[in-house]
């Protein structure tokens, strides 16, 4: 099973509890979420049925904001030899 569906299946599992107990603020407390996390996750359901439940980033990565390979070695290189406490 992978993480994708791990996600999935309990937050159909919370989602789930919530209709069967016709309370969202109890099942808020039992599972540790906060109301805008289940009502976000009800919406994406709605919405995308369980593709809309899988976890994803909040942006997509931008490569061009890393800093060079070569300049990486060179800070961890000083940050070792020259910075230790």
């Amino acid at each position: 099973m992978t993480q994708a569906q791990r996600d999935i299946r309990r937050k159909l599992r919370d989602l789930e509890y919530a209709v069967h107990t016709g309370n969202v603020s109890k099942t808020c407390r039992y599972f540790g979420i906060s109301r805008d996390t289940f009502y976000r996750w009800k919406r994406a359901y709605a919405e995308q049925g369980e593709e809309g439940l899988i976890n994803s980033k909040p942006c997509p990565e931008n490569p061009t904001l890393r800093t060079p390979p070569h300049l990486e070695e060179k800070i961890i290189y000083l940050r070792k030899h020259y910075h230790a406490r």
